[in-house]
Parts: C-alpha cells; sequence; structure tokens
C-alpha cells in the first residue's frame, strides 16, 4: 500500500508510464490496454488527413485573408517517405502566391498538418485567437494553410508574403502520452533554403503541456526581441528575465 500511494503521488506530475502494475511476469492488463489505446492514437494522428473544412469554420470570423496550398507531396505515404518534398511548395502554391500582390508586413501566419493534422485542428485556432489578442500593434500578412507541409515550407511563404517574419504552426510528432502536440517555428527574414539554426521553436502545445497563454506570452516576447533586434534562432535566447518586458 505504502509503494502503491509513493508512485500515485508520482503520477500526478507526469504522464510518463511510471509505477505499472504487475501481473505475473508482465504488466497488467489495464496497463496493457491504456499503451495500445496510446499507440493506436499517435498513428491515428499521423495518417489522419487535414480537415480544410473545419478549419475554414473556425477562422472564418478571424478577419485574416486565409490560403489553401500544398507541398509537392501527392499523398500522405509520399509526406512519411520524402520530407525534402514536404518543405517546398508546389507550383500552383507559388503561383497563387506570386499573384496576391501581398504588400509587407511585419507576420506571416502558415498552419502546416505536419506530422499530427489532430494539433491542428484542436488547438492551431485558440492559440492563434489568444496571441493576436494580445499583440494588436503588428501587422499581419494572410493565413496560409498547407497539406502537407514541413516546418521550412514556412521560410518559402514568409518570403513570397514579404513578410519580416514567419510564424509556423504545426503538428509535432505523436508521443504516447500526446497524440495532438502542436509546435511553433518563426524565422526572421525568411527565405528559403534557412536551416533548423535560423529558427526558434516552442514545443508541446497541448492539454498537459503548455497552455494558450504560456505559448502566446513566450512567442510574444520572442517576436518582440526578434524583429527588434532583427534576428532569430541561435542568436535569440529565450531567458525568462525577458517576460518581464512590455509586449506591444
Amino acid at each position: 500500500m505504502i509503494e502503491e500511494e509513493f508512485w500515485n503521488n508520482l503520477k500526478r506530475f507526469t504522464n510518463a508510464r511510471i509505477g505499472l502494475r504487475n501481473s505475473g511476469t508482465s504488466i497488467s492488463t489495464a496497463d496493457q490496454l491504456k499503451f495500445q489505446l496510446s499507440f493506436a492514437e499517435a498513428k491515428d494522428a499521423v495518417h489522419k488527413e487535414l480537415d480544410e473544412a473545419l478549419i475554414c469554420e473556425q477562422f472564418a470570423g478571424q478577419g485574416l485573408p486565409m490560403y489553401f496550398m500544398q507541398s509537392q507531396i501527392n499523398n500522405k505515404f509520399q509526406f512519411l517517405y520524402r520530407p525534402d518534398l514536404g518543405r517546398k511548395l508546389s507550383a500552383s502554391s507559388v503561383s497563387l502566391l506570386n499573384n496576391l500582390n501581398t504588400q509587407p508586413s511585419d507576420i506571416a501566419f502558415v498552419i502546416c498538418d505536419g506530422l499530427s493534422p489532430t494539433a491542428i485542428h484542436h488547438h492551431a485556432f485558440k492559440f492563434l485567437t489568444e496571441f493576436m489578442s494580445k499583440n494588436i500593434a503588428y501587422t499581419y500578412s494572410s493565413l496560409s494553410v498547407v497539406r502537407y507541409g514541413r516546418v521550412a515550407i514556412g521560410d518559402e511563404i514568409g518570403f513570397l508574403l514579404k513578410a519580416k517574419l514567419v510564424v509556423v504552426l504545426i503538428g509535432e510528432r505523436p508521443g504516447l502520452s500526446a497524440p495532438d502536440s502542436m509546435g511553433i517555428y518563426f524565422t526572421y527574414n525568411p527565405k528559403p533554403g534557412l536551416t533548423d539554426e535560423s529558427r526558434n521553436c516552442i514545443s508541446n502545445i497541448h492539454k498537459n503541456g503548455l497552455s494558450y497563454s504560456q505559448a502566446s506570452e513566450k512567442l510574444s516576447v520572442l517576436v518582440c526581441e526578434s524583429l527588434k533586434r532583427k534576428i532569430s534562432g541561435v542568436y535569440l535566447k529565450d531567458r525568462p528575465d525577458d517576460y518581464n518586458l512590455l509586449i506591444p
């Protein structure tokens, strides 16, 4: 009983599989079934398709022009095996952006399905609503929604939209405790060909991870510093003292 209480207390602080019960030489049936359910949820999240109709419905009153586009990937199987093609826009999507006659802006938002469209369905709208309501001083470009997109595709979109900074919301690789975790990546002065050291990342946005308000505060501080200092990536650090700054 004492041992059970010990593990139950620890479980209040983590979703990790700790203190699993035994049944003979194996774990208990209940814990085994929970593991299989989590594994199935993670697989479902990866193979789920982006629900464009749902995103249209969610963002209908947001006020940003919204455009749907696609990477150079044609299907989910190809997406999983050719990440390089997921980093580049299709020819039709490039043409779409080139014909928008876009004016320069501070921030361009990009939503990508990534490895968990479920995360985008659950969190993208709520997070952006939180962030934009607290950052009204910036100018925003149109909202780009990309099917079969990887992180780096945002740099090409930000470049074509003439944005000072691109912010990519993307479904992260599902784990056994979080099949719907969303990540945020942003790049100052985006352009095709940039690599990971040019970007900053805020990860683990889900019900048991970072809240929308916490992630919004982090992004607000980093975006403010990025635009002021004209840097991002390894040159821009997430420092706790910065959270005392006044955000525009």
